[in-house]
């Protein structure tokens, strides 16, 4: 096992949540990931290969900001970590580089993906056009509707999108849909997006991620003489840009880890994807971990304005955190996503994905004092949701 910070076991549990529970077809597919990811994550070409990769083709480091109108407003210091600033627009492209290099060097040539707000499936159409991998994308049809640019830069990559008309027609549904794509096609290499699905998923995005708060110990040493803030913040859907930002601090018990989950119409209102604070234990997508659900199982479509949150489900890593305190979740609603929006584009000229604006509006619900140091995990940029947001705005 290489050396990691998220305490997981060799079954992949972190706590009582993880491991993989998947179809038999699919055990050899998993077990050989596990071990390449296990030889590679810790091979000197593979891992020069990637930091070339990021460095050069992504734009690696992304820089961190400090917003001195944001500071002055929210009377704390608030720095921004601009993942929006990566190439295709978010932190997704992280970890579909290590996930397509991975594949490349197990002889994968055949990608599958799952995407909800797009971006990931962007990422992962934009790294396959890099490697020349074949590339089919899944995605609910109700994402494709509002997240069509996304759409067309994917089939301009030359990956196939299958919109998908079950359930939903979200990012639950896409993941079933790729889930099922790979029981029929297991020589393929399905890239998940997110810290979710069965042992070593969740450990792996979260280790390709784990650049996003590597970078950010350096950037802060350099801007505040200190390698750790006082509070990170980031939205979690699934949860792979928060394990990105929380990873290099997970073991510093001063720094506070805050997750925003989005509560959509209100935690209480039956529709919303607040998963840690409306889930109970079950299995999703072959792990075990937090799930909206009612009492004989049946999973409770969730609802967000952002698509990339619009999951039932959370990382297992996100639950076990949560579960022991480690990380405090705050439910934020479609409004105060938009106001957090608005503020941050009026006040530093950057617009905000919507999946970012829930990590943004933390810092109207929590209060810092005027000597700490806040980091937002600005995960992505708002090109994507200009839709909808001039439609909230009228």
């Amino acid at each position: 096992m290489y050396n990691s910070p998220l305490h997981i076991d060799a079954e992949g549990y972190y706590g009582r949540f993880g491991g993989a529970y998947i179809p038999e077809i699919l055990h050899r597919n998993v077990e050989a990931l596990r071990q390449a990811f296990e030889k590679y994550s810790e091979d000197a070409d593979f891992n020069a290969e990637m930091d070339r990769l990021l460095r050069d083709y992504v734009g690696r480091p992304s820089p961190l900001y400090r917003a001195d109108r944001l500071s002055d407003y929210y009377g704390t210091n608030i720095y921004l970590k601009r993942e929006d600033l990566n190439h295709t627009g978010a932190h997704k492209i992280n970890n579909a580089i290590g996930s397509a290099l991975l594949a490349k060097r197990m002889g994968k040539t055949s990608i599958i993906a799952e995407t909800g707000a797009g971006q990931h499936g962007v990422a992962t159409a934009t790294v396959c056009a890099l490697l020349g991998m074949d590339c089919t994308v899944y995605m609910g049809a109700t994402d494709v509707a509002r997240q069509q640019p996304n759409v067309e830069r994917m089939k301009m990559l030359g990956a196939k999108v299958v919109a998908v008309e079950s359930g939903n027609k979200t990012l639950k549904d896409a993941t079933n849909e790729a889930i099922r794509h790979w029981c029929c096609h297991p020589d393929s290499f399905y890239i998940i997006g997110s810290t979710v699905g069965p042992h070593p998923y969740p450990e792996m995005v979260a280790k390709f991620q784990s650049v996003i708060s590597r970078e950010m110990r350096g950037q802060l040493k350099e801007h505040t003489g200190r390698e750790e803030p006082d509070a990170v913040i980031a939205c979690v859907g699934g949860g792979s840009n928060a394990a990105g930002a929380f990873y290099h601090f997970i073991d510093s018990p001063g720094v506070r880890l805050i997750a925003a989950e989005a509560a959509g119409h209100g935690v209480e209102s039956g529709e919303t994807a607040a998963t840690i604070h409306c889930g109970t234990e079950g299995i999703i997508h072959g792990a075990r971990t937090l799930v909206m659900q009612t009492e004989d199982g049946q999973i409770v479509e969730p609802y967000s304005i952002s698509a990339g949150l619009d999951y039932p489900g959370i990382g297992p890593l996100h639950a076990h955190l949560a579960a022991t305190g480690r990380e405090k979740v705050v439910a934020v609603s479609d409004s105060q996503a938009l106001d957090a929006a608005l503020r941050l584009t009026r006040m530093e000229g950057i617009i905000p994905a919507l999946e970012s604006a829930h990590a943004l509006a933390v810092l109207d619900m929590m209060h810092f004092s005027p000597e700490e140091i806040v980091v937002v995990n600005l995960s992505g940029r708002g090109d994507k949701d200009l839709h909808t947001y001039l439609n909230a705005y009228k």
